[in-house]
């Protein structure tokens, strides 16, 4: 027995990664509002403040790379040709994401160690 071959058409394509330029270009438009947002909100406390505003500045890379990570992905799906492939893709986006998550959560496991001296 054969398996069918599933293509997506090329329309469909097209119009899947639009979608996806268009939520990235959402996405950045909303980081960037929300720097500005927390710059201004920088406005009084010393020693506080500078580890918050690390953790804070932390938070947005982190938003952000995670962000681009799930874009890229997307991308890189809506182009499968098969599901096998789509399959690869996403336990190879999984495995990523998870090591990014472990290396974010010893950032802010530092940051609270800072805190607590």
């Amino acid at each position: 027995m054969q398996n069918p071959n599933f293509e997506m058409p090329t329309e469909m394509r097209d119009f899947a990664e639009k979608s996806v330029d268009q939520a990235r270009t959402a996405v950045g438009t909303m980081m960037t509002n929300a720097v500005k947002a927390a710059e201004q909100a920088q406005a009084s406390g010393q020693t506080f403040q500078s580890t918050f505003s690390a953790v804070i500045a932390k938070g947005f890379d982190h938003a952000q790379a995670n962000a681009n990570a799930t874009f890229d992905f997307a991308q890189k799906l809506v182009r499968t040709k098969d599901l096998r492939e789509a399959f690869e893709l996403q336990s190879e986006f999984v495995r990523s994401q998870f090591a990014a998550l472990q290396a974010q959560a010893k950032d802010y496991g530092a940051f609270a160690q800072t805190v607590a001296r």
